[in-house]
């Protein structure tokens, strides 16, 4: 993405999370952004393309966040299990506003068929998954790969907006982080048999 269009993303990011679907407006993102009226047609023509790029900069983020913490490429369990507790749990605090519009954005795609590309965004941690569970030898990696992805989802889930969220340490804190170390861990066991 170019400057221009990840600050007009990065707006409609904010406007998701805060608002809902329904406050995602080409207007809206030019106010958010303060930038002229028109701006955000001018580079997402419409709403579709809109969703697509916030989306895909949510992706770029994600992929970012994922490659610092030394995910694509763990050399244990262990540093595995640490690696995703630190990312699951800056989702929940510090970048909370982009994990609540990623969300907002792939319950958009279950009503929109035109939007359901965006689901293929999340094929890359699919496939980093499959590329960390083959080099420590796992019998079934690209199964073992969708379980384990299908885990960390549904406890960030879990965790910023349904029930675990009544009980669990607040993010952002060595507590949440523990927690969520022990959970990726007891999940890589179940995963790789061990």
């Amino acid at each position: 993405m170019t400057d221009r269009t990840a600050a007009l993303a990065d707006a409609a990011i904010h406007l998701v999370a805060t608002r809902g679907m329904r406050g995602l407006t080409h207007r809206a993102v030019d106010a958010e952004a303060g930038v002229p009226l028109g701006s955000t047609s001018a580079y997402f023509r419409t709403r579709k393309a809109l969703v697509e790029g916030v989306v895909r900069r949510l992706a770029e983020l994600d992929a970012a966040e994922v490659e610092a913490a030394g995910l694509t490429a763990p050399r244990d369990p262990d540093e595995l299990a640490e690696g995703a507790a630190h990312v699951l749990d800056r989702w929940m605090s510090a970048t909370r506003e982009r994990t609540l519009a990623r969300y907002a954005c792939l319950l958009e795609a279950t009503h929109h068929p035109e939007l359901r590309d965006v689901l293929a965004h999340g094929e890359v941690s699919r496939a980093q998954a499959r590329a960390v569970l083959t080099a420590w030898g796992a019998p079934e990696p690209e199964r073992q790969s969708r379980e384990l992805v299908a885990f960390l989802d549904g406890l960030l889930f879990d965790r910023l907006v349904g029930a675990g969220a009544l009980h669990a340490p607040d993010p952002g804190t060595p507590e949440s982080r523990a927690e969520l170390t022990q959970a990726v861990r007891s999940a890589l066991r179940a995963v790789l048999g061990r």
